[in-house]
């Protein structure tokens, strides 16, 4: 009783000091520039450093056979020279500057990070603009770079079972909308971009029509509006992209894709068709993944890592885009363990929630987790831009994210019990699993 009496002061103490340091909405500015560009700027003057998230509107939903990867390649490519700056040379002027920066490509949005010294404002913001306008295509470079991709896919699918089951478990999972493509792309596709795919996307994706700029950090508002109109303001727009129209059938039964691989120990992993990042039942199935699977203490991690020895690891995530994705679920098993008891076991757990419920305790323990974990990431420059784009960019107004602690608070055990019984139905589920490979080849 003193253990638990003691974490609920713990997390009354920890949610009550990042209260009270809670950022205002006042705070924010932003505007629409004549060329599209939507630019936001949210001052923060703790430290004299800024953080600036470059949001592009391109990832693998924007792709089709032929082509898929290519946002993801954009990512290595915006850091290879322009028409007026050599391959580079993007690193090392801001590094000589005391900046730095790096990239990510997603299903739906490829994001480009720069955190700089509020001295290097003007220069990183001509920068950005020079890359946005002025990309280099020179034949050595693309194809230096399409061999670097393809040494990461290999890294992280082709040689890596956990990948590569993800990989062909997403693929079965969807069959219409272009979230089937791996980010990465397929290799064929890797192989055979041309000269004449990668411009189009450039030019279509690449314009300031279709990007959210953010600018975090000991910055006057009036400069960096007026900076960033000298410098990204005179980009044309472009026609905006097609619209994506494509919606995937709902699933009406279970798949199921075994690999056998040489391997040590077995892999399950087991995906639900979920909402978008914008559905109302987001919160509860946050909450949800949360009890089942996040934490030494939830439930799955208690029964098949510590009471069944079932599994040595479990984990889970919701994936959260511009259109209905997968709720994820993992299993390590060790060595030599059993895939369908391991199954069954998660089965089981997931027929008592929805028969259920879970418990009041349970769901204050995650909205306590949440809630902290939301605070916590506004309390730098860099976790104010990223959660300041989420929003704007999947949600359509930053200003959601001070309701997102109102609309947590808000779920019941109900809610949870609700969203399990709609989401994690097997109907709903494609399950992936890897075999060990015996020695000398057998299955």
């Amino acid at each position: 009783m003193l253990k638990q009496m003691t974490a609920a002061c713990v997390a009354a103490l920890l949610l009550a000091s990042v209260a009270g340091a809670r950022p205002d909405a006042d705070q924010i500015d932003s505007r629409t520039l004549d060329n599209g560009l939507r630019v936001i700027i949210w001052p923060d003057h703790d430290i004299p450093n800024i953080a600036l998230y470059n949001w592009v509107r391109a990832g693998a939903r924007n792709e089709y056979p032929g082509i898929t990867g290519i946002a993801h390649y954009f990512e290595h490519m915006m850091f290879n020279g322009t028409a007026t700056r050599g391959a580079g040379e993007f690193d090392r002027v801001m590094s000589a500057d005391g900046g730095s920066n790096n990239a990510y490509t997603s299903d739906d949005l490829t994001v480009y990070q720069d955190w700089f010294p509020r001295s290097a404002l003007e220069l990183v913001l001509s920068l950005e603009a020079d890359r946005i306008q002025n990309l280099a295509f020179d034949p050595e470079v693309v194809e230096n770079e399409r061999g670097v991709v393809y040494s990461e896919r290999r890294l992280r699918v082709d040689n890596n079972n956990s990948g590569k089951l993800s990989e062909q478990l997403q693929a079965t999972a969807f069959v219409a909308h272009p979230y089937q493509n791996p980010v990465i792309g397929w290799p064929s596709d890797i192989e055979s971009w041309t000269m004449e795919d990668l411009q189009t996307f450039y030019k279509t994706y690449y314009a300031p029509n279709n990007l959210t700029l953010l600018l975090v950090g000991d910055i006057d508002p009036a400069e960096g509006f007026a900076l960033v109109e000298k410098y990204l303001g005179p980009i044309p727009a472009q026609a905006p992209p097609a619209e994506l129209r494509t919606v995937e059938p709902e699933q009406k039964g279970e798949r199921r894709i075994e690999l056998t691989l040489p391997a040590q120990t077995p892999l399950l992993q087991m995906a639900w068709h979920s909402g978008s990042a914008s559905d109302p039942q987001m919160p509860a199935l946050n909450l949800l993944i949360s009890i089942l699977a996040r934490g030494d203490s939830s439930r799955l991690h208690q029964l098949l890592v510590e009471q069944e020895q079932a599994a040595i690891g479990v984990g889970a995530y919701v994936h959260e885009g511009f259109d209905p994705n997968l709720t994820w679920l993992f299993a390590t098993l060790p060595n030599g363990g059993e895939l369908a008891r391991a199954e069954a076991l998660i089965d089981r757990t997931i027929a008592d929630i929805v028969e259920n419920g879970v418990t009041e305790a349970e769901i204050q323990k995650a909205k306590n987790l949440w809630t902290a974990s939301f605070w916590r990431s506004l309390a730098t420059i860099d976790g104010k831009a990223d959660v300041l784009g989420t929003y704007e960019v999947f949600h359509g107004d930053y200003r959601k994210l001070f309701d997102a602690p109102k609309l947590v608070d808000a779920v019941t055990v109900e809610n949870i019990r609700n969203v399990a019984a709609a989401v994690l139905v097997k109907s709903n589920r494609t399950t992936g699993v890897v075999i060990p490979q015996q020695q000398g080849g057998g299955a």
